[in-house]
Formats: C-alpha cells, structure tokens, sequence
C-alpha cells in the first residue's frame, strides 16, 4: 500500500491508498536555485541603513532568506533588520529567528515608510495570475482599488499562472509608494527564484512557477488536493487557490476533495455573507464596491456547477454545507467516501503541492 504524506496545517498526515486505486502520478517540474544565486540576489538589497522587513506569508523558503541576511549582516557588520508580522504567525515567527532580532506585529496603516522591506513567496491566484507583493499590498492597503482589479477579471472562473489586466491593477497601486520587496518563489524542494527590488517590479520572478507545472492528456474522475504547507490553507478563502489550479482537468460531475486545515476560518466577509444569506454569487458579479473573496465566491460557484468539492478541515459543517460543499472528516473519511460513491475500483489523482503547482490541457 503507497504511504503518501499530505500537509494538514502545520502537520503532515497520512492517506492510505490502495496502489489500485491510485492514479498514475503526475511529475512536475520543480527547478531550485543554489544558494550562491540566493545571495548574489539579495545583494540588491541595502541593509547599511535601517530596515525592518514586513513578512507577508511565512515559510520555510522566507526563513531561508532571512537566515541569508542575518549573514549578510553579521559578515559586513550591519545590524539586523527589524522583523513585523501578522498577529497569526508572530509565535511561529519569533520561535524560528534569533533573540537579538526585534519582532513585532505589523500595524502600519499606511505604505509612507521607506524603510519597509515586504518579503513574500509568490503562488498562483484565480484573480491575478499570480499572487504577489504587490497583489498583497492591494489587498491590505488598496481596498477602493480593488473594484477595479475584479473588474478587470478574465470571465467568471480562475484564471492562475496566466497574465491577467487585473495584475496591471496591483502593479499600478505600487508605484507611487517608496517601498521594497524580496519576492520569492518556492517548491518543496527550494527556493526556485529570488528578486529584490520595487513591487511593481519582482512580480515578473512569479512566472518562475510556471515550470513547477504539468500537462494531461485525459480529465480525471477524482482527484485529492493538499496545498502544500500551511502559509497556503490557514483560511478557506486562501486554500480555494489549489483548486483552481487543477479544476480544468476534473471530468463533468467529477470529485475534488480539498485538505486545507483552514484554522483562521474562512478568511471572506464575502464567504460570512453567503452563510448569513445576505448575499448570492449572482449579485456578485456587477458589484461596485469590493469586499475581500468575491471573486473566490464566484469562482466557487462557477466550478459547483460541473463538479462535486468536498474538504477537509476544522470549519462547522453548517459553513461548508451553506457553501455548497462536502464536509469530510479526515483523510480517512476521504477514501471511504470516494470508494462508496465511485466505487471500489475509481482512480484517485494525489495533489500535494496545489498552491504552487499547476495543471493544464497538453
């Protein structure tokens, strides 16, 4: 019986699959950069003056690079940058950095501070293409802008790893403001690109993703999707991005069973709407002002109509259900439930590094 780890959070769990009832695994290209290359990059960044580094999502990819610059620092004997974070991953953040490095939480209302230096790893977006720095600084900071950004959408369904009017959007907003950036791209193996410069700018390194990325010939019937690492399913709205960067190559009424542990809930005002009843994705697609997970909402309900989600998570039942989806209650469960409505001999296609993989037609 194949042995295949999944993350679930901060932890791996395990499915148990019958080799019959596993699918022909798919290889994705996952190119990785040495870390001469990681450091001869971060030469661009100039830590002789006062910096502090805002870590928009934290991984093990970012703490190479801040393990790079505390090197940096030590050999030419600058000081350590100051560290911000959000509320979330301050503890997982002050755990794995040094004593002598300042970590507080992000509070700044306003990109008017040209110390800042944004650090984040880039991943495939249904809106954007790509989400970036610079997708991330429009969301935080750019909220009356971002009507314009889902105005500008390919049609109603997820559109990742393709150049969107939508990243125009984003790379506009910044601009204007006098920041920096390290963006980073990532696979399970390593760090596959690095670039530090203007926001407007490093989004162009996010393409690097495209080679952690594979073709099929045939749609598949079922197919189980784990994000990859817990920066990319603490909210339901953030995990969606694994679906929809395999959604094209399930059959009509196929099975998409997503394990993402979502344990900051559905990260959606746009998602608590739905459930309140004070919304419907077809009021949606018109709308004039922007609320964070729209264009999530719509892609779901676009999707709901020629195949089946399912998930694995801590959300209430009661949620998943309002959101047209399957609640399962464990990797176990996923099996059990795929074996008894698709039968004991149905195929099973094994995901497991959705958020920074993609699939497509050959």
């Amino acid at each position: 019986m194949p042995e295949i780890w999944l993350n679930y959070g901060k932890n791996e769990v395990v499915l148990d699959i019958m080799a019959e009832n596993l699918d022909e695994r798919i290889e994705f290209e996952k190119p990785v950069i040495d870390d001469s290359v990681i450091n001869e990059n971060l030469e661009g960044l100039d830590l002789s003056k006062p910096t502090e580094i805002v870590i928009q999502n934290y991984s093990e990819s970012i703490q190479k690079t801040l393990d790079k610059i505390y090197e940096k620092c030590e050999i030419k004997s600058f000081s350590k940058p100051k560290l911000s974070v959000d509320k979330r991953n301050l503890p997982q953040v002050k755990a794995n950095n040094p004593d002598t490095v300042s970590i507080n939480e992000f509070e700044e209302q306003e990109l008017s501070n040209s110390n800042l230096v944004f650090i984040g790893e880039a991943q495939f977006d249904g809106l954007f293409g790509y989400e970036t720095v610079a997708t991330r600084l429009l969301r935080k900071f750019g909220a009356d802008k971002m009507i314009e950004a889902f105005s500008h959408r390919s049609g109603n369904t997820p559109n990742p790893g393709k150049d969107s009017p939508s990243m125009n959007d984003a790379k506009s907003f910044t601009d204007g403001f006098e920041v920096s950036c390290i963006e980073i791209t990532a696979n399970k193996k390593g760090i596959s690109g690095l670039q530090v410069g203007h926001p407007s700018k490093t989004s162009s390194v996010a393409k690097e993703l495209v080679k952690s990325t594979a073709t099929f010939e045939e749609k598949f019937r079922t197919m189980i999707i784990s994000t990859g690492r817990d920066a990319s399913n603490q909210t339901l709205s953030s995990s969606l991005n694994s679906i929809w960067n395999f959604y094209t190559s399930i059959k009509n009424q196929g099975l998409i069973i997503l394990v993402a542990e979502c344990m900051a809930g559905l990260g959606s005002e746009t998602f608590q709407k739905l459930i309140d009843g004070r919304i419907t994705p077809e009021r949606i697609k018109n709308a004039s002002k922007y609320e964070d997970g729209m264009e999530n909402l719509l892609f779901l309900s676009e999707i709901q109509k020629n195949s089946q989600i399912a998930i694995t998570s801590i959300l209430p039942e009661l949620y998943i259900k309002k959101l047209g989806m399957i609640p399962v209650d464990g990797i176990k469960k996923s099996m059990d439930y795929i074996l008894k409505n698709q039968g004991p001999r149905q195929k099973v296609q094994v995901i497991e590094d959705g958020a920074r993989t993609l699939l497509r037609e050959n």
